[in-house]
């Protein structure tokens, strides 16, 4: 501890991001990046920015961007919210809508920066379990709280809420926000958007670093009723009034306006998940259902920390979460179908006899 640290700076416990190796040749389904690049389009926009007028700040309001995603999910853009990652977007509803003084609930096995958010904000929380095949009920979420918030599809395990199961929590709790976080929704799920209008209490939030390929851009936003939408608005003025650049302003409006790429793109990674899991399966692996760009697999013959070291000297990386009830598990981002044989040419050794 600093001497020169805030109070409560040693008390907080940060999230720790999937690794990022410096190593070449490298297989890395550790962290579920789309192994397909971003949208041509989206390139030549940023690319296009790159002149005189980056001497100049951006558009405070991304108004160009919350445009393209109002045209894509056909809503008013005064619904739209933009920002640095999903990541800043979460941390301004957290701190925006999630300090009554009641528990935030969210599952036991979920996003692993929900209890270090709560734990910046100063928020109660519980958690909820999860049910034996991993999956979210509702019913578990009538209770008093202050607020609730879970991934759908889940993140790791990839299990899908379906749309009648969101509107019955949301029902039940109409005096509490409920974030939906689709960081995954793409790949086989259907948006909760659709119910913004119905539910003033509904937040969704959304990131460009999945199906759409933008990680490196850091481009995130939440859609809601414009109330909920003017409180982040001031969170984000009250801490950063320029939170994306010019460049991340062009090239993610130009990502969401090229639907033919990021519909290629996204059957292509279903594809490649849908032959992943029955490959693995072939091996012996448990696979829980996925609508996700990875799947969640353990073995009931191998230790899954001794399956992730094999597949690190081989020179491939994913990842194993050392925590209750799933600490059996490997997350394995979908990579191309090369990097997907190159992963089962490493677990082979393992499972065939000598």
């Amino acid at each position: 501890m600093s001497r020169f640290w805030s109070p409560f700076v040693n008390q907080l416990v940060p999230y720790v991001p999937g690794e990022q190796p410096r190593l070449s040749r490298l297989v890395k389904l550790n962290t579920n990046e789309n192994p397909y690049g971003p949208s041509p389009k989206a390139i030549a926009a940023m690319q296009a920015e790159l002149g005189d007028s980056l001497r100049l700040y951006p558009d405070p309001d991304g108004e160009v961007l919350k445009q393209a995603v109002a045209d894509f999910y056909g809503i008013p853009p005064e619904q739209v919210f933009v920002g640095n990652g999903s990541d800043e977007v979460l941390a301004h509803a957290f701190m925006g809508l999630f300090q009554h003084g009641r528990p935030l609930l969210f599952p036991d096995i979920t996003y692993s920066f929900y209890p270090v958010y709560c734990g910046l904000y100063g928020i109660a929380h519980e958690p909820v379990p999860l049910d034996g095949q991993f999956c979210i009920r509702p019913e578990d979420y009538r209770r008093p709280n202050g607020g609730i918030v879970f991934p759908n599809p889940n993140a790791p395990t990839g299990r899908l809420l379906p749309l009648m199961a969101i509107e019955q929590i949301l029902q039940d709790n109409p005096d509490s926000v409920v974030l939906v976080d689709e960081a995954y929704i793409d790949f086989g799920g259907e948006s909760a958007i659709g119910l913004v209008d119905r539910y003033p209490n509904l937040l969704v939030t959304q990131t460009l670093s999945k199906s759409r390929s933008l990680a490196g851009l850091r481009v995130g936003l939440a859609v809601g009723q414009p109330e909920l939408i003017e409180a982040l608005e001031r969170i984000k003025n009250s801490f950063n009034s320029y939170p994306l650049d010019r460049l991340a302003i062009a090239g993610a409006a130009a990502a969401f306006a090229d639907r033919v790429w990021f519909q290629q793109t996204c059957q292509q990674v279903m594809a490649s998940r849908t032959r992943l899991v029955a490959d693995l399966q072939a091996l012996g692996f448990e696979v829980l259902p996925s609508a996700a760009n990875f799947v969640f697999a353990r073995h009931p013959g191998q230790q899954a920390g001794h399956i992730a070291a094999v597949l690190r000297e081989q020179g491939v990386i994913v990842r194993h979460f050392r925590q209750p009830r799933i600490e059996q598990f490997l997350r394995i981002t979908v990579g191309t179908p090369g990097q997907n044989q190159a992963l089962l040419d490493a677990l082979q050794p393992l499972f065939t006899p000598a």
